[in-house]
């Protein structure tokens, strides 16, 4: 078990309950400046193929706070609208109109240009950890009580029991006709073929407690853009000697005794009651707070 003090990070105090906001209503788009947090796995899509859901800090006033933009294809973007997590971004979009959720911003995709990538860890603390809250448990009532409740957060981690990663069963019949219909609508005079989205090898999910005091643990999938991309790199390796390259970067590294943890969790539009982990955030805690805690 890898346990985190539960003293640690002054900076990152309690979060308060705050009054749900209501979802902006705009008429036209308009420009929002982010840092990225978040970019998720990519999943089938009957529209564009695939979509990748991407989670942000609003930078400046007044869409400041958690955003989720959707869908993006990621793929098929030009090389100057590709992003990458911790760069600050320019986008214009509109509120979702179809999701409740009130972070959910549909973007327009053509519009995305970057504009620097954050580099500095002390910089991204300085945003993030204010950020960070200590109950998974709260938020997960908060959602289950009202579709309006937050459906993004950055969740503090006080012990991990395990990283499950196993064999992914495949896409579904659904997700394999949203494929093939994306396919066979394309145009024929398309010059560039386009490959059919591949499922990943393995799925992941995290056992954790979070740092609420009546915390009895969660179990969520890990959806990280970065999981999936190890893996694809580890493609010549065995099952088993993946598992163990996963499991030595997602736990033994990120998750490590001298690094801050917590989770980047979010929400189901059709399931608000269900989280699931986008991202680890995982900074390195300052040598003079060190204390290794292994069970």
């Amino acid at each position: 078990m890898w346990v985190v003090p539960l003293e640690q990070l002054p900076l990152w105090g309690p979060s308060t309950d705050e009054e749900p906001r209501p979802k902006p209503v705009l008429a036209r788009p308009t420009k929002l400046r982010l840092l990225i947090t978040v970019k998720a796995a990519p999943n089938p899509s009957a529209r564009y193929g695939e979509t990748v859901c991407v989670g942000a800090l609003g930078m400046d006033p007044p869409w400041t706070g958690w955003i989720r933009l959707y869908p993006i294809h990621y793929r098929h973007l030009d090389d100057d609208g590709k992003f990458h997590k911790y760069d600050i971004i320019h986008v214009e979009a509109l509120p979702a109109r179809q999701d409740q959720r009130r972070e959910s911003w549909k973007p327009i995709v053509d519009t995305i240009t970057t504009e620097r990538h954050l580099a500095s860890r002390q910089s991204r603390r300085n945003l993030l950890d204010p950020l960070v809250e200590d109950s998974m448990c709260r938020l997960n009532k908060q959602a289950r009580d009202d579709p309006r409740a937050r459906s993004i957060a950055l969740i503090r981690v006080a012990d991990i029991s395990a990283l499950q990663v196993k064999r992914h069963p495949g896409w579904s019949a659904e997700d394999r006709r949203k494929i093939t219909g994306y396919l066979n609508q394309l145009d024929l005079l398309e010059p560039a073929k386009r490959s059919p989205l591949q499922a990943p090898r393995f799925t992941g999910a995290y056992r954790y407690r979070c740092a609420d005091r009546q915390c009895r643990g969660h179990q969520q999938t890990l959806w990280d853009w970065e999981f999936v991309a190890l893996q694809r790199r580890l493609g010549q390796l065995t099952d088993p000697e993946a598992e163990e390259q996963l499991k030595n970067r997602f736990l033994t590294q990120l998750c490590a005794a001298d690094r801050d943890v917590a989770f980047y969790v979010g929400n189901q539009a059709a399931r608000p009651q269900s989280f699931s982990i986008g991202g680890v955030y995982a900074p390195r805690r300052p040598t003079a707070r060190y204390r290794l805690h292994v069970n």
